[in-house]
C-alpha cells in the first residue's frame, strides 16, 4: 500500500485531463457568477439588505473558483501547462489571490503534508512537549486564536488583505531600497537591486510581477463595478462574499488534515503515501457542496496525486474504494469539532486534542 509503482500504476487512468470537461467547469461556474452580480446590481437599488442572500450564493461560487484555480496550480484542469496558467490567472483575480505565488506556496504543503517539523498546517500547530513548556496563560492564548470563530476574520485577512497589504508595503520598501541607494550615487547598488528585486514579501522577480498583475488587474475590475453600481454597494457585497469564501476554505482545508489521529511524524520518518492515507480525510458531503467545492472533499486522493484533475477524484475513490477502507470519513456534523485537534503528539505521532493532553 505504500509502495509508489503501486499508487502510480492504479492512479495512472484518472490523470488524463480534459480540455471540454475543465473548460465547461469554468464556464458552468462563471456564468451564473456574472447572472448573480447583474442581479445584485439590479436588487441593491431596491435595498441593501439583498447583500445577504446574495453573499451566502456568491461566496460558495467564489469557493469553486478556488479550487478550481488550485487544480490549474497543479496542471490538472487542463491538458497543457499554458491553458493552466491563462486561466488560473484569471481565476486569481476572481478570487482576489495572486495564483501563481499561491500555488507555489501550496506546492509546499503537499511536499511535506504529514510532517509536522517543517508545515505545521493553518493555524501552525505545535508539538505537546512544547504546549507543555508554555505558561497557562500563554496555553489559553494558544486556544483563544485557534477557535471557530477565528475564521471570519482569517477569511478577510487571508484573501482581502494579506495579498494586497504584502504587495504594497514590499513595492514600498523596494522603491525606498533603491531611492536611498540612488540619493547616496551608489547607482550600482540601486541596479543590483532592482535587477533581484527581492524582499521578505516574495521569494522571487516572477512573484512579484504576477503579484503586480494581479492586484492591477483587480483594480480596474474595482473601479468598473464602482462606477457601474457604485463604491459602497460593490464592496459591501465584494468584501463580504470574499471574506466568508475565504473562511470556508480555511475550514475545509483544516478538516481535511487536523482530525482525530491524523498523521503527524517528523521530516526523517515522514511518508508521502501514508500521510495521504492516515493523515488526509475524506469530507462527507452531499452531491451539491460538493459540486461547489470541485470535490475537493476526496483529499486522500487529491494527496495521493495532484495529476488527478478534480472531475476524476470521485470516480477514482468510487472505483479504488476498498483500497480507502482506512481513510478517515469526517461529516458535516464534525466540522467544528476539527478546532479541538490541534497538537501534534510527537511520541504517538500523530494529531491529538486539547482534551487527551490535559487529561494525561
Amino acid at each position: 500500500m505504500l509502495d509508489p509503482n503501486f499508487w502510480r500504476e492504479k492512479l495512472a487512468p484518472y490523470t488524463v485531463k480534459s480540455n471540454a470537461i475543465g473548460a465547461r467547469q469554468v464556464l458552468l461556474t462563471l456564468i451564473p457568477f456574472v447572472l448573480l452580480w447583474c442581479g445584485y446590481a439590479y436588487c441593491v437599488e431596491i435595498s441593501r439588505w439583498f447583500v445577504v442572500p446574495f453573499c451566502m450564493v456568491i461566496s460558495i461560487f467564489l469557493l469553486r473558483f478556488f479550487v478550481l484555480m488550485h487544480d490549474c496550480g497543479h496542471n490538472s484542469l487542463f491538458k497543457s501547462k499554458r491553458a493552466n496558467q491563462i486561466v488560473g490567472f484569471f481565476l486569481g483575480v476572481i478570487t482576489g489571490m495572486p495564483q501563481f505565488v499561491w500555488s507555489k506556496n501550496h506546492a509546499y504543503h503537499h511536499n511535506t503534508n504529514g510532517d509536522w517539523v517543517k508545515y505545521g498546517g493553518v493555524f501552525n500547530i505545535i508539538s505537546t512537549d512544547r504546549y507543555a513548556q508554555l505558561s497557562e496563560k500563554d496555553q489559553r492564548r494558544y486556544w483563544l486564536i485557534r477557535q471557530p470563530m477565528i475564521l471570519v476574520p482569517a477569511g478577510f485577512f487571508y484573501v482581502l488583505f494579506n495579498p494586497r497589504f504584502n504587495w504594497l508595503l514590499g513595492t514600498v520598501m523596494m522603491l525606498g531600497n533603491i531611492g536611498k541607494s540612488i540619493l547616496t550615487f551608489n547607482f550600482a547598488q540601486a541596479a543590483s537591486t532592482a535587477r533581484k528585486w527581492e524582499t521578505k514579501y516574495w521569494k522571487t522577480k516572477k512573484d512579484y510581477l504576477h503579484m503586480t498583475y494581479n492586484n492591477l488587474a483587480l483594480l480596474c475590475i474595482w473601479i468598473v463595478m464602482c462606477k457601474t453600481i457604485g463604491a459602497a454597494e460593490f464592496f459591501l457585497l465584494y468584501a463580504t462574499s470574499t471574506s466568508l469564501a475565504g473562511s470556508i476554505g480555511i475550514l475545509v482545508f483544516t478538516i481535511q488534515h487536523n482530525f482525530e489521529g491524523s498523521y503527524a511524524t517528523d521530516t526523517a520518518r515522514v511518508n508521502h503515501y501514508r500521510a495521504a492515507l492516515e493523515g488526509t480525510s475524506m469530507l462527507v458531503l452531499p452531491k451539491i457542496l460538493n459540486w461547489f467545492t470541485a470535490d475537493i472533499a476526496y483529499h486522500h486522493v487529491h494527496h495521493l496525486s495532484t495529476a488527478v484533475p478534480n472531475y476524476k477524484l470521485a470516480a477514482c475513490h468510487e472505483e479504488l474504494e476498498p483500497l480507502f477502507v482506512g481513510v478517515k470519513r469526517v461529516y458535516l456534523r464534525d466540522v467544528l469539532t476539527t478546532f479541538d485537534f490541534q497538537l501534534w503528539d510527537t511520541k504517538q505521532q500523530k494529531v491529538v486534542s486539547r482534551q487527551a493532553v490535559h487529561q494525561a
